[in-house]
């Protein structure tokens, strides 16, 4: 195997997370085609290709139909724009990577040699989900060989829906957030004491209590660094403490992180954040950094004796006002703490044992394909999935058996 052909709902080039750290990393060992949703109501159907970083090529698809995302309407012409591509690049010895169910139907007349899933989010709780998502993940874990998943309580929630469920939690680049090349420009005019947040701004995020942060205490500065998706841009509480300041580079995440006094995790208690496991966490602690947060799962169970838990203003109010109280010595001593945390994990550990995996996997689906291929027919012999249209079909047939279920 030399490729591997990845579906995606998000865009390589939003923000810096999961999907970039570990797909960066794997294409010092394999090529990576990195196919994001279409982009619709585009004057023509086309495919744009585009060198993302070292060993990764994005796949834009451009749709002229006006539905978003992995939508039904679309699946014929970006059928028809992978199955062209992969031939005209002579694509031929490939797994392929879905961290989306919707993408699945665009794999139907592939012939990767294994499947992985890697589920980072429950999709079907997010605002807007397909009505079409919950089906198709069942097909996936069918067709799927190896799933991977982006923290410990959506492990806890998959474990018993596929045999071969590895946990990989989000990690951290220490390295990077070590970079800090003094403060950030858009910080200039920002007096402290400033709270931060860095990351999407969509509905996981709790606004009220955002505002509320900032009105009861109006001589604090609350950054908000980071897209909008999914919510009404006029939505966003407006006050003179409150700093909106949009999408930032990855690179620049450091600069800001580093100039604030306390880190925030406001995350609303809904479930769409049921079983997040948010990468920031690791990315302030990297930077030496104290942080509240709400009583995320993924938050709570591994961290919770260093970052301070709390789901009301009153509680983010008090644990804000005793961070900034703390002595010299405490804060050092909080640091270390938060640097042996950071020191044991990386994306290049969880990159290696991924691809480890993977080898494994494939090696092992050689052997099995080679041995079956020598074997006379049998009414018990292994279900082999030939086609996602298979695997999709068999979503409301009952098990008739235990065995394993892996792309043929």
């Amino acid at each position: 195997m030399n490729t591997l052909i990845v579906f995606s709902h998000l865009r390589w080039n939003f923000v810096y997370q999961r999907p970039q750290h570990l797909l960066s990393r794997l294409a010092k060992r394999w090529r990576i085609v990195f196919i994001e949703e279409p982009v619709p109501a585009s004057p023509a159907n086309t495919l744009e290709r585009i060198e993302a970083s070292p060993g990764v090529q994005v796949w834009r698809p451009h749709v002229t139909g006006e539905a978003p995302g992995f939508h039904d309407d679309h699946l014929a012409v970006l059928q028809r724009m992978v199955n062209a591509e992969m031939r005209a690049q002579d694509i031929t010895d490939y797994w392929t990577w879905f961290y989306t169910p919707m993408a699945l139907p665009l794999a139907n007349g592939l012939a990767p040699r294994g499947v992985v899933y890697d589920c980072m989010d429950e999709l079907s709780a997010f605002k807007n989900a397909p009505r079409q998502l919950l089906q198709r993940e069942n097909a996936l874990f069918k067709l799927a060989d190896l799933v991977f998943t982006g923290g410990r309580s959506i492990f806890n929630a998959k474990r018993g829906r596929h045999p071969d469920v590895h946990c990989f939690p989000s990690s951290v680049d220490a390295e990077h957030f070590r970079r800090v090349r003094g403060e950030h420009p858009l910080h200039m005019d920002i007096p402290r004491p400033r709270l931060g947040y860095c990351g999407v701004i969509d509905e996981r995020i709790n606004l009220d209590l955002v505002d509320a942060i900032a009105a009861a205490r109006p001589e604090w500065e609350v950054v908000m660094v980071g897209p909008t998706a999914k919510i009404d841009p006029a939505a966003l509480p407006r006050r003179d403490n409150i700093h909106w300041l949009g999408q930032q580079s990855y690179d620049d995440l450091p600069s800001f992180i580093s100039g604030w006094d306390v880190c925030l995790m406001p995350f609303a208690l809904n479930d769409a954040t049921r079983y997040i496991s948010p990468t920031k966490t690791l990315e302030y602690m990297a930077c030496g950094k104290p942080s509240v947060s709400t009583s995320i799962r993924d938050v709570v169970e591994p961290y919770g004796e260093l970052v301070r838990i709390a789901d009301t203003p009153e509680g983010f109010i008090a644990d804000i006002e005793m961070i900034m109280a703390r002595t010299p010595a405490e804060q050092l001593e909080h640091a270390k703490a938060l640097a042996e945390v950071v020191a044991r994990t990386s994306w290049d550990a969880t990159a290696d044992a991924m691809a480890a995996l993977i080898a494994q996997a494939d090696e092992r689906l050689q052997d099995s394909s080679d041995f079956v291929d020598s074997q006379p027919a049998a009414d018990e012999a292994p279900l082999q999935v030939s086609s996602v249209a298979q695997a999709v079909s068999q979503v409301a047939q009952p098990e008739k058996s235990k065995a394993r279920v892996t792309a043929a």
